[in-house]
């Protein structure tokens, strides 16, 4: 079937890569970006939908991280990020920043591994966070980050659809999104750097939180047919409220089919009980999501990780991200019969979190 990008009703600005071939980097006295049109909440709809030989792969990585524990019995910072309990609120958070340019104040970096001989054909980046903490960060910049392809220098890339923005709940939280599919086609893998999330810093109970993803779509020869089928929105995901599912329709997965699912998501607390993810293949019963890293009952646990191994590709490579997650879980169990839909259902713990990003992987039907 051909492709079919899913963005035409969503009001799109226009895919703006400022810079994106330019080798100078980004200074600070540079003119603002424009802001994008805001909404407090995005249904999730289709935004690429392919069936070709090839794969999705991603990069992620958070852009803040503790300082200091300010709640008693909290665990230290340095245990946290090698993978113990605990949630933002608890602590003093403070900016990942690993570049050496002082016109950035975050800045973090992951590895994009793409198969040999592969073509990128859809790319896109996610990012987000919470912008009221210790500080009040205003939202004219939510639609604005950098990016540096490995061995590059920074360009501005300004999000081309609708920013999601919602004040509320004591935390003032949002994402945006950008195709940059000419960037990742022209550079490849390799370690990418994304800087200048707009997030605040401090302590507050609702806790600070960010981070971005990339995913991209690849075409291989020698790869099986696929679906590649990727859907976003900002939904926030409550107790006390029917749970919310997304439907994927339109899909031909075959019996006994290889099949994995990613998701992003913002504000999960490690070790607060209540989130969960689950899977349904047309009327057929349902798969609940459980691996290593994220137990079925705390999915949104502040992690990157694959098939249950946190990714290690990536700078910090921070096992709990404090409010952050983008994970690949394994679905082949779902698809026994294949599949002419999917339906993932979403609960959440007492704090709630936010949907920002759901792909499907799955071996096409013949």
């Amino acid at each position: 079937m051909p492709e079919s990008p899913g963005i035409a009703a969503r009001g799109v600005l226009g895919a703006l890569l400022c810079t994106a071939f330019s080798a100078a980097p980004l200074t600070a006295a540079a003119a603002p970006a424009p802001t994008p049109p805001e909404a407090s909440g995005i249904p999730f709809t289709q935004r690429y939908h392919s069936v070709h030989r090839g794969g999705i792969v991603r990069a992620a990585n958070s852009a803040i991280t503790c300082r200091s524990p300010k709640s008693k019995g909290a665990a230290s910072c340095s245990s946290l990020q090698q993978g113990a309990q605990g949630a933002n609120g608890d602590y003093d958070m403070f900016y990942v920043d690993l570049d050496d340019d002082p016109n950035t104040y975050n800045s973090s970096r992951a590895r994009l591994s793409l198969p040999a001989d592969s073509r990128v054909r859809y790319a896109r980046l996610y990012w987000g966070g919470n912008l009221r903490v210790g500080e009040q960060k205003p939202p004219k910049d939510n639609g604005r980050v950098l990016i540096a392809e490995p061995g590059g220098e920074y360009k501005e890339v300004l999000a081309d659809t609708q920013v999601a923005h919602r004040d509320a709940d004591g935390s003032d939280s949002y994402q945006a999104s950008a195709d940059i599919t000419p960037l990742v086609r022209s550079s490849g893998s390799g370690h990418w750097t994304v800087a200048q999330i707009n997030v605040a810093m401090g302590h507050s109970k609702a806790g600070a939180w960010g981070g971005w993803t990339m995913v991209v779509a690849y075409e291989k020869d020698t790869d099986p047919l696929r679906e590649l089928v990727l859907w976003d929105g900002f939904e926030s995901v409550r107790p006390g409220r029917a749970r919310h599912s997304v439907t994927m329709t339109g899909l031909r997965i075959g019996p006994r089919s290889a099949g994995r699912a990613g998701l992003v998501a913002y504000d999960g607390d490690r070790g607060a009980r209540g989130d969960s993810v689950r899977v349904r293949a047309d009327d057929k019963g349902q798969l609940l999501i459980d691996d290593r890293a994220n137990p079925s009952d705390d999915s949104m646990n502040s992690t990157i990780a694959d098939f249950g191994t946190t990714v290690t590709g990536r700078q910090p490579a921070h096992a709990n991200t404090l409010g952050y997650d983008s994970d690949v879980f394994d679905i082949r169990p779902a698809l026994a019969d294949g599949a002419n839909s999917l339906t993932f259902r979403f609960g959440a713990e007492d704090n709630g979190h936010f949907l920002g990003a759901l792909f499907v992987q799955a071996d096409a039907r013949r």
